[in-house]
């Protein structure tokens, strides 16, 4: 799991997460690793894989440093965008494996966003039904009876808690929604510009979406400011 320093976005449109996707593929040719499942939402990012060639240090850098460059780039802003290294954790278990993967596709369900898993545009969970890419769907489809079976495992309510990235929860005021009032209130139109007000207006800004019922958590996230710092205005 990897999520936005300070818990800011990190995917400001669709051409963003289409890029992150194209260099899991990407440098899935370089590293030899399998990937079962990805969600990316705005500001995480869960996957799960198998190691390959490479170890996960060397294959999140990879990831990393080439989404980092290009995002910079693209929205002229320089430093860190991911906060601290990634997350992981082992799964060596079949349950706990199909268990982590219905985690993952329903990350986007539980957050508000969509109300069923294949809803979702930024994950793999079309693969499994027949669309093409670079999904490894064998060995999960293998634990399942038929297609059937396996989208309604996925789609099942469950309880079963797996590592987090404790950040994301549904506030009253969507992140889209978060944006559009970001943009008529600021004139900013992503985390990039809104870094590069001068202090006095920024806080002034972050003020005026406190104001209009953003959550502190929230703001951080549109704005890429620390949670302290906004709290304190």
């Amino acid at each position: 799991m990897l999520r936005g320093v300070n818990q800011q976005i990190i995917f400001e449109d669709e051409e963003d997460f289409r890029y992150f996707i194209s260099i899991l593929s990407m440098c899935r040719d370089i590293c030899g690793y399998t990937i079962f499942a990805y969600c990316l939402m705005n500001n995480h990012i869960h996957l799960l894989m198998e190691e390959g060639t490479e170890p996960l240090s060397i294959v999140f850098k990879r990831i990393c440093d080439r989404y980092v460059y290009w995002y910079n780039h693209k929205y002229e802003r320089m430093g860190h965008l991911f906060q601290d290294r990634f997350r992981s954790e082992p799964v060596e278990t079949e349950r706990y494996f199909l268990i982590v993967i219905r985690y993952i596709f329903q990350n986007p369900v539980k957050a508000g966003i969509v109300s069923k898993v294949n809803q979702y545009r930024w994950c793999n969970y079309q693969a499994y039904l027949g669309v093409k890419d670079f999904t490894d769907t064998k060995k999960v489809l293998r634990c399942f009876a038929g297609i059937n079976e396996f989208e309604f495992f996925m789609n099942s309510d469950a309880n079963e808690k797996c590592m987090d990235i404790s950040s994301v929860k549904c506030t009253f005021i969507s992140d889209e929604k978060g944006k559009e009032v970001m943009w008529k209130l600021t004139g900013c139109t992503n985390v990039a510009e809104f870094q590069k007000l001068e202090r006095n207006h920024r806080n002034l800004c972050i003020q005026k979406l406190k104001g209009a019922g953003l959550s502190v958590r929230q703001i951080s996230r549109l704005t890429g400011v620390s949670k302290s710092v906004v709290g304190r205005l």
